[in-house]
């Protein structure tokens, strides 16, 4: 036994000595544990960090496309338009979408009247008074009873196969078939939502588009759209908005595309079908040297041959002779063919005035009241030219200055109404007005120039009666602007500029404390001085000046003379219509090549201005 395990001992390998090679496996081992855990550790921190960018920018991406990738919705086109109920029909005249909504009856377009008048042709007129629509030709005015297929045209009735006129209570709409006829013009309904497209200019500005894209309701991608345009879809371009263009649309669409979408702009006549009527005027062949007098009574008409007898080179008098007696459109006349027949000895022509004022109407409201109504108007026109007619007079100066801008639209077809009546008769029509300024445009002067044969210019009043600081009754920039802003409107050949033959002596004294007090958060408050003044003829304002042995000086900034003295406390001021006023508003006549000038009024110049008046009218 023991030999046997002896034996076995035997068999067995001898140990080796430890040799510390065991040891560094061990501690390799542990360094590739260590090291393939920190892979594990460095990798994952990449995956995080990868994952945390790539959350990062599918956020900026989301929010990038939310932001700026184009919005697929559409816009509300029954709100886009207007339209609120079932059967109201959007209107879109040139590229504006009209307030007011048309309509379509019995297959035929209907739109306000106001619409037509403010977006289509002014010419139109509709009296809700007495139920009538009016359009005026030059030698007539066209009548459109309401509900009817009949109109009048010089007594003759015409018929269309359709109710020309419609009304909702006092609300007018006219079918624009009818007003195609006499308005150059053309038009398109479309459907979804119900729109009608109307074309009054004859040239348009438009582009390509380039390819299929949308016009969208506010410049910008995320904009709802309101309609989708093709390749080589044709936009008129109204305006630009930094990269986007605002344009409309063939069938009514006006938004945003932008600008890179369009290319080849241009220009585009409409094809015109329609040869506008041809408005005849009176023009004489002489430079117009016209003159008011003021006659108040019939009495004073006696005095015409001492009047005459005063003046040199007048062409034209216009007897202040018609006034308005009531609202109902009867006038009071002090009209004189013996007037009238030594005016023509003395190769004067008679433009008598009808005036609104110094008469039986002198206010806003009335002129208002008798223009409004059609049958006040003709009963007017009618009583003046069978009175001018009996008279011999050679035309009518029309002088109406109490005019509120709601009375705008009745003047202007008053002033059209008269002036048919004018050429028919072969009367002479001029029309007064203010110099242009923001609170008259609804006196028309673009209209006047149309139907009138002469717009003059009251080129005075700069400072007038109640103006609550001193200065020149017409300085030279105040006429200036006054011929340029007219001549925008009307043609040169038509306009006269009226100059004064009067002027004013302003009185100024210092406010005392009491009155500064009392006017405290008024108009007046911002004057330290109270002032007054008196109107003078020439003669009469050069003697006050002479009298107070004042010196006359140049005033470089108004282009006249001014004269300044101080007495009992009072300071006087005074810009006199002298030679040097008058000649330099006759150079501006010359330099802007006008009709001629008038002068308000007869019996206020110093007889001597005409001997300068006639240098530059002869």
């Amino acid at each position: 036994m023991e030999e046997k395990d002896l034996q076995k001992r035997k068999r067995r390998p001898a140990k080796a000595p430890d040799s510390g090679t065991g040891t560094t496996r061990k501690r390799a081992g542990a360094r590739r544990r260590v090291q393939r855990k920190r892979r594990r550790q460095r990798n994952l921190v990449i995956s995080t960090v990868l994952l945390i960018i790539l959350i990062l920018a599918a956020i900026v991406g989301f929010f990038l496309w939310n932001r700026y990738s184009p919005s697929k919705e559409q816009a509300n086109l029954n709100e886009y338009y207007g339209i609120e109920s079932e059967g109201q029909l959007a209107v879109i005249v040139d590229n504006q979408i009209a307030e007011l909504k048309g309509k379509v009856e019995e297959g035929r377009t209907y739109v306000r009247y106001e619409t037509v008048r403010d977006l289509i042709n002014q010419r139109f007129y509709w009296d809700p008074n007495e139920n009538i629509l009016l359009y005026t030709l030059p030698n007539d005015v066209i009548q459109v009873p309401v509900g009817s297929k009949e109109y009048q045209v010089s007594k003759e009735k015409n018929t269309e196969d359709y109710v020309i006129l419609k009304t909702e209570g006092s609300t007018a709409f006219i079918a624009l078939d009818f007003v195609k006829k006499y308005t150059n013009m053309d038009f398109e309904v479309f459907k979804d939502p119900e729109r009608v497209v109307v074309n009054t200019g004859t040239e348009t500005k438009v582009a390509t588009v380039k390819r299929k894209n949308y016009v969208r309701f506010q410049a910008g991608v995320k904009s709802p759209y309101l309609t989708e345009v093709a390749a080589k879809d044709t936009v008129t371009v109204i305006e630009a908005l930094d990269d986007w263009q605002k344009v409309r649309t063939k069938d009514g669409y006006i938004g945003y595309i932008k600008q890179s979408l369009l290319n080849d702009e241009r220009t585009e006549k409409r094809e015109v079908n329609y040869e506008e009527p041809e408005f005849t005027s009176i023009s004489k062949n002489q430079t117009i040297n016209m003159a008011w007098h003021n006659v108040s009574n019939a009495y004073a008409n006696n005095g015409i041959l001492a009047t005459i007898a005063n003046t040199k080179g007048l062409t034209t008098i216009s007897p202040t002779w018609f006034h308005v007696k009531d609202t109902a459109g009867n006038i009071d006349s002090i009209a004189d063919t013996t007037y009238v027949n030594y005016c023509h000895q003395s190769n004067i022509e008679v433009w008598a005035a009808l005036r609104d004022f110094d008469g039986g109407i002198s206010s806003y409201e009335q002129t208002l009241e008798l223009l409004k109504y059609t049958s006040r108007r003709e009963n007017l026109i009618n009583q003046l030219i069978a009175a001018a007619l009996q008279s011999g007079i050679d035309g009518i100066n029309l002088d109406f200055e109490m005019v509120s801008t709601e009375c705008g639209e009745h003047y202007i077809q008053f002033v059209r109404e008269l002036s048919v009546k004018c050429r028919q008769n072969g009367l002479v029509f001029s029309v007064d007005n203010y110099v242009p300024k923001g609170h008259n445009t609804h006196y028309n002067r673009a209209e006047q120039g149309v139907f009138a044969d002469y717009v003059i210019i009251m080129g005075y009043d700069e400072h007038w009666g109640g103006s609550p600081v001193a200065g020149p009754v017409a300085s030279i920039p105040f006429v200036r602007e006054g011929i340029e802003q007219t001549l925008k409107e009307v043609p040169a050949e038509k306009v006269i500029n009226a100059m004064p033959f009067y002027t004013r002596l302003w009185m100024e004294t210092p406010k005392t404390a009491e009155e500064i007090a009392s006017q405290e958060g008024t108009e007046a408050a911002e004057y330290a001085t109270n002032v007054t003044s008196e109107a003078y003829g020439m003669a009469d304002a050069q003697a006050i000046i002479n009298n107070n042995g004042a010196q006359v000086t140049f005033d470089e900034a108004n282009g006249v003379n001014f004269a300044t003295w101080e007495k009992d406390g009072t300071t006087y001021k005074i810009w006199p219509e002298d030679e040097v006023a008058i000649e330099a508003k006759l150079k501006l006549m010359k330099e802007y090549h006008l009709a001629g000038v008038a002068a308000w009024s007869l019996g206020q110049e110093d007889t001597n201005i005409w001997n300068l008046i006639i240098q530059y009218t002869n």
